[in-house]
């Protein structure tokens, strides 16, 4: 079937150099074809054609000269604009005195501690000292009531008194054995007895010495005893085994203490002149200190106070392993979630008895040290190079940074020694801000956002 169509440009505007056209296209009616759809089909098209326009007169040439040398210009002067110095934070290379440490915390304890028990049972009578006494070896410091020791003493005596006695009366007996032995002897040379005789007297000889080496024994005995009741006798004095200070008063007068099973404590002594610090390395840092070491530590009640001295041992195993040998059964799966300290033992002169026990010691064992060196903070430092070198990011004049290598001695972590590749004074970047304008339509701040590292070094989150 043949469709014919006509086209009908219905307006054209035309504004400045652009040009809008307005064209439809109408089906014309055929009586063959038509029907009522296609009465209601009308396609409409419109289509937009841009043509530029130059101006005509030469006042509009020389204004569009004009305005595209103005383009090319800003063009060219942005391909060659000089950036700007971004905002740097700087730090100054300077001298100071660096420490490479291993930091742990202690506990200050007696040089020796010494619990003073009763070895006597019976009631304290009296107590010769009090909390914070001073005292020295072989002082008194308690005793107890001794009757019951004082009377075993006399029991004792009187044994050994009737055995000695017992013993007198058996040396008479030997004494007239030998005698009696001695004539029956003669006799017996000169036929003048019989055998029989010679033997009994001969045996009563022997008998006789073998009970007096018996009563000999039985002395013994009784001295023995004698000697331990006098030393229970002595036990209810109590004395100062050596010299300290009294740390704790355990017993109370009028107390009755029993020795049968343990020795009950009565007051506790402590040497203090001299005192021990128990530091709790971590077992990262165990394997880098060794006996011998300097260590310096200080207190909190006074921070500004350094205490020094030398690292006397290092235990071999951690104090835990006491508790842990009775519980072998569970301490594999508790020791992996279990951190594992060792203890660092040094000791510390307390002439002025400023250091008390148990006072918390915040220890430095130090491992490194440099004095009057020059000196940059350890977050201006970049990667690694593979010569042990660090690349650092300098401020020149004109406050650009310029990569540099340097080499680095002792690093604490907040500063590192400065070996060689600076000179005192000059400036290393240690941050970086960019200006962030604020979103518009948004409730957040623009600002400066810093970001702190060296060269090669992402933001910190």
């Amino acid at each position: 079937m043949f469709q014919a169509r006509r086209t009908i440009h219905a307006d054209t505007w035309i504004v400045g150099v652009v040009t809008w056209r307005y064209t439809a296209s109408v089906e014309p009616p055929c009586p063959a074809l038509h029907n009522a759809d296609n009465a209601a089909r009308r396609p409409v098209e419109l289509t937009i054609i841009v043509k530029p326009r130059l101006p005509t007169t030469r006042r509009g040439r020389v204004l569009l000269s004009i305005t595209a040398l103005v383009v090319v210009a800003a063009i060219v002067a942005w391909t060659l604009r000089t950036p700007s110095a971004p905002t740097l934070a700087t730090s100054p290379v300077t001298r100071g005195d660096l420490e490479q440490t291993v930091e742990a915390t202690g506990v200050i304890d007696a040089y020796k501690l010494v619990s003073v028990g009763a070895q006597a049972s019976g009631q304290i009578k009296s107590l010769k000292v009090q909390l914070g006494d001073t005292v020295r070896q072989g002082d008194l410091i308690a005793e107890i009531d001794a009757t019951t020791q004082r009377n075993a003493v006399l029991n004792a005596q009187a044994s050994l008194d009737q055995v000695i006695a017992q013993r007198a009366v058996q040396q008479a007996s030997l004494r007239q054995a030998e005698l009696e032995f001695a004539r029956q002897q003669e006799m017996l040379a000169a036929e003048a007895t019989s055998r029989a005789e010679f033997d009994t007297a001969e045996a009563a000889l022997k008998t006789a010495r073998a009970q007096v080496k018996a009563y000999d024994a039985q002395i013994q005995g009784r001295q023995t005893e004698l000697g331990t009741a006098n030393a229970n006798l002595a036990y209810t004095r109590i004395t100062a085994p050596m010299d300290g200070t009294v740390v704790a008063v355990v017993a109370e007068e009028g107390r009755t203490v029993n020795a049968n099973q343990t020795a009950p404590t009565i007051v506790m002594l402590a040497r203090l002149d001299l005192v021990t610090v128990n530091a709790e390395v971590s077992e990262a840092d165990v394997v880098k200190i060794k006996a011998g070491m300097p260590v310096y530590f200080t207190t909190l009640g006074d921070p500004d106070r350094k205490y020094h001295a030398t690292l006397r041992q290092i235990n071999p195993a951690p104090s835990s392993i006491a508790s842990d040998s009775s519980s072998s059964s569970s301490s594999s799966s508790s020791s992996a979630s279990t951190a594992v300290y060792y203890n660092a033992l040094f000791d510390v002169e307390n002439p002025d008895g400023t250091l008390r026990i148990d006072m918390t010691a915040q220890v430095s064992v130090l491992l490194k040290q440099a004095k009057g060196v020059l000196t940059i903070p350890s977050v201006a430092l970049g990667p690694k190079t593979r010569d042990g070198q660090y690349v650092v990011r300098v401020a020149d004049a004109d406050g650009m940074p310029q990569p540099r290598k340097v080499r680095i001695g002792i690093n604490t972590g907040s500063s590192a020694e400065l070996l060689s590749g600076l000179k005192e004074g000059e400036k290393v970047v240690v941050g970086e801000g960019s200006a962030t304008p604020a979103a518009s339509g948004s409730g957040n701040r623009g600002g400066a956002q810093m970001r702190m590292g060296g060269p090669g070094m992402g933001p910190r989150r």
